[in-house]
């Protein structure tokens, strides 16, 4: 009897991207630290999709630790401390990260823009780029390194430094509804919006100040449940998951065939 043929891996429609992850991907539903159950997920989930070739980069988050906005209105801490406080939360969520996905022999660089020598690399374009083109997934921590802006909008801007065809935000719901479908069962799901309908409705994406810039420079965003496993992998091959935001329709896997891409 003939051996079956050795089957070809999937190809997938999307050749850099960006993972947005809120702090929140970190940890079990309703609770705060760490959970090595959830940090395991993220990890296979993404090593799946290195494993084909594709060029991932990673912006974490810290709300799982410490949002510094929470602190507004401290009597003890500033504001600002505050901020640069959630910055260095990022920076935990990016070593567990890195470790997990080191373990499933995915090869990893920790780029901050806050200086940790002993921990990471300083985040420069020119180095990233090369990580991503050698294969090596980059874990962006440390937001813009700036205090009041969003880690939101560190990932709408590295994504168009890093040249990323689109911006995959990580969420704990299948896309985006009208309203909260937890509290609204009558909410709708939308499978395409545009930028201007995000902002109009002002629908909770991404906050504005990344929306504006995706919508300036043409980088579309996919919002998908990640929660899901597989879900990731999906998306990447061009499966009708989760809403897509932009100006041009999604790619398919029949569309990229197509194009030649």
């Amino acid at each position: 009897m003939d051996a079956p043929a050795p089957t070809s891996p999937p190809t997938p429609v999307f050749r850099r991207v960006l993972l947005k992850l809120s702090g929140e991907s970190f940890c079990k539903p309703g609770e705060g630290g760490l959970s090595e159950e959830e940090i395991s997920r993220i990890a296979r989930q993404t090593a799946q999709v290195a494993r084909l070739g594709v060029s991932l980069a990673i912006v974490v988050g810290g709300g799982n630790i410490l949002r510094g906005a929470t602190l507004r209105g401290s009597k003890v801490i500033r504001e600002t401390t505050a901020h640069y406080m959630g910055m260095t939360a990022t920076m935990i969520n990016g070593l567990a990260l890195q470790d997990a996905l080191e373990g499933q022999s995915i090869p990893t660089r920790l780029m901050t823009t806050i200086r940790m020598d002993e921990c990471a690399e300083p985040f420069i374009r020119r180095r990233a780029l090369s990580h991503l083109e050698n294969g090596r997934v980059v874990i962006l921590v440390t937001g813009t390194g700036s205090p009041y802006v969003t880690t939101d909008t560190a990932a709408a801007l590295r994504g168009k430094e890093l040249e990323v065809e689109v911006i995959l935000k990580a969420t704990k719901v299948d896309g985006v509804y009208s309203a909260p479908p937890e509290k609204n069962p009558h909410a709708i799901r939308y499978d395409h919006l545009t930028f201007e309908q995000v902002m109009q409705d002002q629908l909770k994406i991404m906050d504005m100040t990344a929306i504006g810039m995706c919508l300036e420079n043409k980088l579309p965003i996919l919002v998908f449940d990640f929660k899901k496993e597989g879900n990731m992998m999906r998306a990447i091959l061009g499966e009708p998951i989760g809403t897509w935001v932009g100006s041009h329709p999604r790619p398919t896997a029949r569309t990229a065939h197509a194009t030649g891409s």
